[in-house]
């Protein structure tokens, strides 16, 4: 749902060309020992023969003597294939109807993603980060460039390279209860939208809106995956600056958002502040490091000085999956704590009763999405295989855990949760089971709009369930528009 009020927003102009080149020179570095990874497809060769040829006529033509004058050869020729590139791009974007819905419903016209369940109409930087993905999925570079500006504008300070994203932005003026707050407790953040018009509650003028961030720091899952896409973006659709940026941002992330933990070694922390619990103990979210885009981040930068630190962190990361579901589920969260000796190991949280639920959801989706020949795929596909049982014998997953006991709770999950597993019971070889959750999914969606979270959770497992794209072992994804519609499983 969106409110005038939001389109309104002000916006900067997308992209000025100085902020273009900080990305360039801060990347250019590192752009080298990306391209023996994924050969970048020229231009023209995206260009049907026929509109190459028109481009090159000018050139004949002058060479001729041809009497037409070259600036309008020259347009025509330009013309000619920029329809033609067009005409390509639309043929090569695989129809995709639940995106159309999710921007529809989700997405406000200048490229913000709302959860319009909550009073402050909040947008969270995972939902921008996971916005992006599914854009680049669809081949749809408009909605890709007004999420990506829109991101870059209200949660960066305007410029990525330099800030990671603020967490979440949204109405300023009023707290999560929907009580309006003491006026210094509202800020207006730079880019913050315009208001709307004051309405009346019990004969009391509500305030008006004021838009902004609500919450400076950052969160690492949410700019992992943007680093990520950007790389992709950058390698699928030939734009260096996407390239560069995305270099960028996974340097700022390893700089800011991880840690050296004694045993463990450099560990993807969720945040850059508030996760260091005391000297010897941290809090980590196993669902916030897909082992697919750790090992992209390793090949990606294994020719730069930050090497180490990345394939260090994919292997954390994978201990991290792998090692704190006890009874075949992941929580939600968990300490990490240093013992006197020296020693670390997994303990549960406390603060979360060591529940897996919403968070835990996804690391089964990412799960279930590792390439067939990932190195870390048979045996994080076994950690889980206590969810597989229970979904064969129940009909659905549950939607909370007890991972110290492997109970789950009286609730079924939600059909986002369906469309979730779905990839990991197709992976596991049992397709029955997988098509009945996406049975499911479709069913409970009809029933009941599914909302922000359930909605992303559905984009990634049925978008995957329906082969519109997948992972190879190196981490890259492979859309279904960049070979045929829809990508072989």
């Amino acid at each position: 749902m969106r409110g005038s009020s939001l389109r309104r927003a002000p916006r900067r102009a997308p992209y000025p060309a100085p902020r273009v080149a900080r990305w360039l020179a801060a990347g250019a570095c590192a752009l080298a020992p990306l391209l023996p990874l994924a050969p970048l497809v020229p231009f023209m060769s995206l260009v049907p023969f026929s509109a190459a040829h028109a481009a090159s006529a000018p050139a004949q033509a002058g060479a001729s003597g041809t009497a037409q004058a070259p600036s309008a050869q020259a347009a025509q020729a330009a013309q000619a294939a920029q329809a033609a590139h067009a005409a390509q791009a639309a043929q090569a974007a695989c129809a995709w109807p639940d995106w159309n819905a999710f921007k529809h419903d989700l997405l406000s016209a200048d490229g913000r993603v709302i959860d319009a369940s909550t009073s402050r109409q909040v947008t969270v930087s995972e939902g921008q980060s996971y916005a992006l993905f599914f854009a680049l999925v669809a081949n749809d570079r408009a909605s890709f460039d007004k999420i990506l500006t829109w991101t870059e504008n209200n949660l960066a300070q305007g410029d990525l390279a330099t800030h990671l994203p603020a967490w979440i932005w949204g109405r300023t003026n009023i707290g999560e209860d929907g009580a309006a707050l003491p006026a210094s407790g509202a800020s207006g953040a730079p880019g913050a939208s315009a208001s709307a018009a004051a309405s009346h509650v019990s004969g009391t003028p509500a305030p008006q809106p004021a838009w902004g961030v609500i919450d400076t720091h950052s969160a690492s899952d949410a700019d992992l995956w943007i680093a990520y896409t950007l790389l992709e973006a950058g390698r699928l659709w030939n734009v260096r600056r996407y390239t560069a940026l995305g270099m960028v941002m996974a340097r700022n992330v390893a700089r800011q958002e991880t840690a050296d933990l004694p045993g463990l070694g450099r560990t993807v922390l969720p945040g850059p502040v508030g996760f260091k619990l005391d000297k010897s103990a941290w809090r980590l979210n196993p669902s916030y490091v897909p082992l697919q885009l750790m090992r992209r981040f390793a090949l990606a930068l294994q020719q730069t000085p930050e090497a180490p630190e990345w394939k260090a962190l994919l292997a954390s990361s994978t201990k991290l999956v792998n090692g704190t579901a006890p009874h075949g589920y992941a929580p939600d969260w968990v300490v990490y704590r240093v013992q006197s000796s020296g020693k670390g190991a997994f303990a549960p949280d406390e603060q979360t009763h060591a529940e897996s639920a919403y968070n835990a959801i996804r690391v089964y989706l990412w799960a279930g999405m590792l390439a067939h020949d990932d190195p870390a795929r048979s045996a994080t596909l076994a950690t889980f295989a206590p969810l597989s049982a229970f979904v064969a014998a129940h009909g659905f997953p549950p939607e909370r855990v007890d991972t110290q006991s492997g109970t789950a709770g009286p609730n079924e999950g939600n059909g986002g949760f369906s469309a979730a597993v779905a990839p990991y019971l197709s992976a596991l070889g049992r397709t029955d089971l997988a098509d009945a959750q996406v049975a499911r999914s479709r069913t409970l969606a009809q029933k009941s709009p599914p909302g922000y979270y359930s909605s992303v959770l559905m984009l990634f497992g049925l978008g995957y369930m329906q082969g519109l794209y997948r992972f190879d072992a190196q981490g890259r994804v492979a859309p279904a528009w960049t070979t045929r519609c829809p990508a072989p499983r």
